[in-house]
């Protein structure tokens, strides 16, 4: 047993210490484990350990809780290991991922598992060793050849990893010679744990004393070397690069060997000069990030609307915790962001600042850093695994004052955050949906404020509903910027009726003559030019005309959309594809067509329409590598893209003087969409869009297609009427009972046999209605997609008034009706996922 002595005066107790570990598995307690002695008096609150898990399973947790009660029901195993000397998780971020795990209906386990970067988390690696009793009888027939050989590798080598057994015996089935020798008892696997996260490391070379400090001495080296010009050429170059004399500590910090080497100094030549103590090497932990520090910290300048536009955010802040910044497209949120942000950080405090989206991440870091430089880091999931734990152990160690990031970036290790800024606050990017946390930044930011004791500005040119009623009622302070920065002017945005374009042959395509006439003008005068289709692919799929079969894919119930580029039908749900079939597999025929048109056809089009014309598409497809946003912008920023088409990543904030026409495609899809949310969402996204054409002196255009140009919420879009539209929004949900006037959680069904499914899905219908009510339970129904990844899915939708109910009770009823419906043998094989405000 684990004791440490506690001295209490006249005699010496002996006492057990337990540690509660949070585990990153979806399991809803956290496991309790003895304290080993040797790590007693170093174990804290927020460290790492390795613990046992089940029967084979070793897993990276954190300490929750130290305390001194054994647990009841099991035995406790010991920790095996402390990883961390400080914690890496701070008391704040326990109170979030908590509040985190009771408001969504998730484990803190779950939580733990996306806020934690993988390179914090012990990975294990399978290796191979020789039985210690085994010994290979030469004569012996029973050994294969490739047996044979990997035995006496192993007898020289100790231990191997599957990539080395692999390499060394040259074929495909290895996996068969290694458990063949399980089976004969002749080698045995086990598990090495090792640490994800490796610092990045320099290899360095620089000058040994005397020659750094004594002209003398280095003259004599150089008489010395007078017959090895290879070597002369070494230490002049070094000289060259590091004035040793005229600097004398350069020469501590040296040079990256590589950059000798680059330069055409002979590797060889550098390790002989090493090995006659000349030079001498060293490594160096140097940071993934570049040192953006500016030569000449960039001064910002507001207007006097600026001016009186962060004014009252301050003084709102006196009597706020929240205030809401509604100013139209262009007109310079991000500037009187930046200087809250110097103020914050001038008085002692980090800053967030969220963005929705990785590419406005991309555009608007390099604005900052001309600011904050090294204060800042960047924090979003297309930088490795390395990368975002040094951001993380950048904050604890008080590195960075400014974090700009995604919606993951709230679950840093702040300790003393004084403003959230949570940029285009209405974007539904902020949403998380799978896996669990489902979780919205917005809303999880500003409990995670509460926490800090911070001010949270929230910020948008199209506000949520939700907030700008919070900001009408009071719950909120409210502050509008009506006018664009400079000169600029809101866009003329021009409606085009396809529908009788279409009647009159002016069509070519599925562009209309409004909009084909407008990008020549564009081009003419040497300005760019953004299409919006928000649906990626070259078509939504495929038919035959004779037998109307549509390619579906084979585990989820929607059509493959089809990719002219790789030529292939995929599905965007699950990720399955296929070859795109010479003739319907149903009849035979070859009249198979394209039905509609995604952001891969019309950059095809406009490629045979204009054919001179510089195009580039920006969507999911192309923007998977690290830095493929950054080479867009930057492309399209310098005027070597004339057409940048798009989904939605190009409607958030991002800023090009040249871009002076914006054009709309597929509006009426937007707007019919089956969700209450759909004209809110379709005014936000096109009058987005529509931002990003005349930021300058010229006043830009915005051609909208679409086959119905007497719809309402398109003309508040031509009228740039957002109160028209959050009026008429407001009335219906009162009416008809949805946010800001009621709570929505979602429970989605899922099951492999559709049968079970909506049996499980009626029977907690029934439930609910009985324990809450038929007018807060609607459902059970089935989704518009009903079936991904080989799972049928049943919803259920439920209903809570705001501030008339209790909702920690409410959830609390709700998960255990859960829990005992799955013990049902009937339906235990359902998967039942709660979704709380899940629009």
């Amino acid at each position: 047993m684990s004791k440490i002595p506690l001295h209490t005066g006249a005699s010496e107790e002996l006492v057990t210490f337990f540690a509660d570990i949070i585990l990153p598995v979806p399991i809803p307690k956290l496991f309790t484990y003895r304290v080993p002695r040797e790590i007693s008096d170093q174990i804290k609150v927020g460290c790492r350990v390795v613990v046992p898990f089940g029967k084979n399973k070793i897993v990276t947790g954190v300490v929750g809780n130290i305390h001194q009660t054994p647990p009841q029901h099991y035995v406790a195993k010991y920790i095996d290991e402390l990883l961390d000397d400080v914690p890496v998780l701070t008391g704040h971020q326990f109170k979030l991922f908590f509040w985190m795990a009771s408001y969504y209906m998730c484990t803190i386990g779950e939580v733990l598992n996306i806020a934690l970067p993988s390179g914090l988390k012990l990975s294990s690696e399978s290796k191979i060793q020789l039985a210690p009793s085994f010994k290979l009888q030469e004569d012996d027939p029973t050994y294969s050849a490739d047996e044979r050989l990997l035995l006496a590798e192993l007898s020289e080598k100790g231990t191997m990893n599957y990539a080395d057994v692999q390499e060394l015996l040259e074929i495909g089935q290895f996996h068969k010679v290694i458990q063949s020798l399980i089976r004969k008892e002749a080698i045995f696997l086990y598990e090495e744990l090792r640490e994800k996260f490796k610092p990045k490391v320099v290899k360095k070379i620089r000058l040994q004393a005397p020659y750094a400090t004594s002209p003398a001495a280095l003259e004599a080296l150089f008489n010395k070397l007078e017959k090895k010009p290879l070597h002369v050429d070494a230490v002049l170059k070094y000289l060259q690069c590091v004035p040793v004399y005229k600097q004398p500590s350069l020469n501590q910090a040296g040079i990256a060997t590589a950059q000798l080497t680059d330069a055409g100094i002979s590797a060889s030549a550098l390790n002989t000069l090493v090995k006659n103590q000349i030079f001498e090497k060293f490594d160096q932990i140097v940071s993934r990030f570049a040192d953006n520090t500016p030569l000449e910290q960039a001064e910002i300048m507001l207007t006097p609307e600026q001016e009186e536009a962060k004014a009252s955010i301050m003084h709102l802040f006196a009597h706020k915790e929240t205030v809401l910044l509604q100013g139209i497209t262009g007109s310079g949120k991000t500037e009187i962001y930046i200087a809250l942000i110097q103020d914050a950080i001038n008085n002692g405090g980090q800053v967030l600042y969220l963005l929705p989206e990785i590419a406005l991440t991309t555009q608007i870091v390099g604005r900052l850093s001309k600011v904050f430089g090294g204060n800042m880091g960047v924090y979003h999931s297309k930088f490795s695994a390395n990368e975002r734990v040094e951001v993380w152990n950048g904050l604890i160690s008080g590195k960075f004052d400014l974090i700009v990031g995604v919606r993951s970036s709230i679950l840093l290790p702040f300790n003393n955050l004084g403003l959230i800024i949570i940029d285009e606050e209405h974007e539904t990017s902020y949403k998380q949906y799978d896996p669990a946390p489902r979780y919205h930044a917005r809303d999880a930011g500003l409990a995670l404020a509460k926490f800090h004791h911070a001010k949270t500005l929230l910020g948008s040119a199209t506000p949520s509903v939700e907030s700008f009623f919070h900001a009408q009622s009071g719950k909120y302070g409210l502050v509008t910027l009506n006018q664009r920065y400079g000169k600029a002017q809101l866009p003329e945005i021009v409606l085009a009726d396809i529908r009788q374009q279409k009647k009159q042959g002016l069509m070519k395509g599925d562009f209309s003559h409004t909009l084909l006439e407008a990008m020549v003008a564009t081009l003419e005068c040497k300005e760019q030019m953004i299409i919006f289709q928000n649906r990626r692919g070259y078509a939504p799929y495929l038919t035959c005309e004779e037998c109307a079969w549509i390619p579906q894919c084979n585990q989820c119930a929607v059509s493959l959309t089809y990719h002219m580029y790789n030529h292939e039908l995929r599905c965007h749900y699950c990720g399955y594809k296929e070859k795109v079939p010479g003739s319907c597999i149903a009849c035979g025929s070859t009249k198979v067509k394209t039905i509609g048109f995604g952001t891969e056809k019309l950059e095809d089009d406009i490629k045979l329409l204009l054919p001179d014309v510089k195009v580039q598409r920006m969507d999911l497809d192309t923007t998977r590598k690290k830095y493929s946003y950054q080479q867009i912008i930057d492309a399209f920023a310098q005027g070597a893209i004339d057409v940048l088409v798009g989904t939605q990543m190009v409607t958030k904030g991002l800023d090009f003087d040249k871009v002076n026409l914006v054009g709309i495609f597929d509006a009426d899809r937007m707007i019919f969409l089956p969700d209450f949310r759909s004209h809110e969402r379709t005014f936000q996204m096109i009058t987005q869009v529509s931002g990003r054409a005349g930021r300058r002196n010229k006043t830009g255009k915005v051609i909208i297609q679409t086959a119905n140009i007497m719809q309402p919420i398109l003309r508040r879009i031509v009228n740039h009427d957002y109160e028209g539209m959050y009026e008429q929004e407001i009335a219906d949900r009162l009416q008809y009972n949805y946010p800001p006037f009621v709570r929505l959680i979602k429970l989605v069904i899922k099951n492999k046999a559709k049968d079970a499914c909506q049996a499980t899905a009626q029977a907690l219908t029934n439930i609910l209605k009985e324990k809450f009510g038929s007018k807060r339970v609607l459902g059970p129904q089935e989704p518009m997609i009903s079936k991904i990844r080989n799972e049928y899915l049943m919803e259920i939708m439920m209903k809570f008034e705001r501030d008339k109910i209790n909702l920690a009770a409410v959830k609390a009823a709700l998960r255990e009706e859960i829990d005992a419906l799955v013990k049902v043998k009937k339906f235990k094989n359902s998967r039942i996922i709660p979704d709380v405000d899940p629009y």
